[in-house]
């Protein structure tokens, strides 16, 4: 039994998800409309004062967030789940996302509202997961040039930061 997933964060690069749900497979790009992407989400990780990737409803069908459909193994999902920190600062929802293929019913993470933060920015090494993603995807050009000015801050802990950027900055499949 399999699930598609909607990544639209760090999850579209595909090492950083797969070294969460070994299962997934890419199915294609795909828009979620009546959303706009945000980094405002806290993250739940102990000294990490970054902000994280939200698909922010706005209710405008104008708004498009742009990710990737993937396809995993169901025996996956509780691993995804507690990555995505799933109840805690992210809850799972079901979306519907267009894609080459038409509309497709996928699992996605949406900020809860007691966790976003406005003033937040993303660690350099996570905005680069999705940059490098979005590329490797080959999302909208306009898309991914706006992903790439968004303003980040570096990690005060370089040593994580020097374990992220190894894996963002690895051979893509």
């Amino acid at each position: 039994m399999t699930f598609d997933y909607f990544a639209y964060g760090s999850n579209l690069h595909p090492l950083r998800l797969a070294a969460r749900t070994p299962s997934c497979r890419a199915l294609g790009p795909a828009r979620l409309a009546g959303h706009k992407l945000r980094f405002h989400k806290r993250s739940l990780a102990a000294g990490d004062d970054s902000g994280k990737c939200d698909a922010y409803a706005t209710g405008d069908p104008v708004d498009v967030v742009h990710g990737v459909v993937y396809r995993i193994d169901l025996r996956d999902l509780p691993a995804l789940d507690a990555a995505e920190g799933n109840g805690d600062g992210y809850q799972r929802v079901t979306a519907r996302v267009v894609g080459a293929a038409g509309a497709v019913a996928a699992e996605t993470y949406l900020a809860s509202p007691a966790w976003i933060d406005r003033g937040l920015r993303p660690y350099d090494w996570y905005l680069e997961f999705v940059v490098r993603g979005a590329g490797h995807h080959a999302l909208p050009p306009a898309y991914r040039a706006a992903l790439a000015r968004t303003p980040a801050v570096p990690d005060p802990d370089r040593a994580r930061a020097a374990q992220h950027f190894a894996l963002a900055r690895g051979a893509l499949p």
